[in-house]
């Protein structure tokens, strides 16, 4: 085989393990999530697989202990609407191990990723991850209305008559 073949070769070679590496690596990383009233209805379906679920901390439901980083909260679901659905028997209990994520807190949207067991009907979580808050952006919305009302330092005035 001549130098060029050769050289050809491994190109192709590593052209193709950079495509497999980049293959897997998305493969693992894009798990996708189920809303919680997606969840519940095949819960025993996915018994011991790890599972990703999306949904409300239920106020008055969080129970952490700092001292050795145990988290137990109940997860609700939300409606088309985004409003928390408080049908009795609709959450799912979560227990946690870890650092506590900074936003967590009752009423916080959060996505959690770990393996449910249905004998204990209890999500045990190896990731909490919050959501941030969308109520911010009206709030955004109004302070631009409110800004665009009132003249602003840096714009031009008509000049008096003096």
């Amino acid at each position: 085989m001549t130098t060029q073949g050769k050289f050809l070769v491994g190109v192709a070679l590593m052209i193709a393990a950079v495509g497999y590496l980049m293959y897997t690596g998305i493969r693992e990383t894009s798990t996708y999530y189920l809303t919680l009233e997606e969840f519940l209805p095949q819960k025993d379906a996915l018994a011991n697989t790890g599972v990703r679920v999306a949904g409300r901390v239920k106020s008055g439901s969080i129970d952490w202990n700092p001292k050795n980083l145990k988290l137990n909260f109940t997860m609700i679901g939300l409606d088309q609407n985004g409003q928390p659905v408080t049908t009795p028997g609709r959450g799912l209990a979560v227990h946690y191990q870890g650092v506590l994520p900074d936003m967590f807190a009752e009423g916080r949207d959060v996505i959690v990723e770990g393996e449910y067991t249905p004998g204990a009907d209890t999500l045990h979580a190896t990731t909490v991850m919050t959501s941030c808050p969308s109520k911010y952006e009206a709030e955004l919305d109004e302070a631009n209305a409110n800004s665009q009302s009132q003249p602003s330092a840096f714009t031009a005035q008509p000049a008096s008559p003096s």
